[in-house]
């Protein structure tokens, strides 16, 4: 029988944009990282995410992922309001998982994990235009639409995780 089951995490990075020339204003930036050459989807670009270990929780799973595959400890962490699924076919199991966006230190500079050879802080539209995976990009809009401003604005106190 196909089981579901909370399984993966993703973690969309984000800092505050370098502050331009007025009468712009200051935005985001999102954080990419390119799969290595060993391992799945060689050369894709993606968010953070990975699979949540047994008796962890996913805020638990995002904070060690982040750290894992960046080195970052975030600022602020946020719940993102929506959970993922994806049909594992080879264990005939539904995989869920909970999406979150963390903040980071804008002076700070990403550390690479080994299953990825490169990281890019791009403006939101150019890392869409990066993702792999369409769910990437739609988690990505929802995420921008809330926390865009830098903050979860009039929901920061619901989606504000740490």
């Amino acid at each position: 029988m196909t089981e579901a089951r909370v399984a993966f995490v993703d973690v969309y990075v984000l800092r505050q944009a370098p502050r331009p020339a007025p009468p712009a204003q200051p935005g985001v930036e999102v954080l990419v990282l390119r799969r290595g050459p060993a391992g799945r989807s060689p050369g894709s670009w993606e968010t953070v995410h990975g699979t949540v270990e047994p008796g962890e929780t996913p805020v638990a799973a995002a904070l060690r992922e982040l750290r894992e595959e960046t080195g970052y400890e975030p600022v602020r962490l946020y719940n993102a309001s929506r959970v993922e699924a994806f049909y594992r076919h080879r264990v005939d199991q539904v995989a869920l998982g909970p999406v979150f966006a963390a903040f980071v230190d804008p002076g700070a500079a990403p550390r690479v994990s080994a299953e990825h050879d490169r990281a890019e802080w791009l403006a939101p539209s150019a890392a869409a235009a990066r993702l792999a995976w369409p769910r990437e990009r739609r988690a990505l809009d929802d995420i921008l639409s809330i926390l865009g401003g830098g903050d979860g604005g009039l929901l920061d106190d619901v989606l504000r995780v740490c």
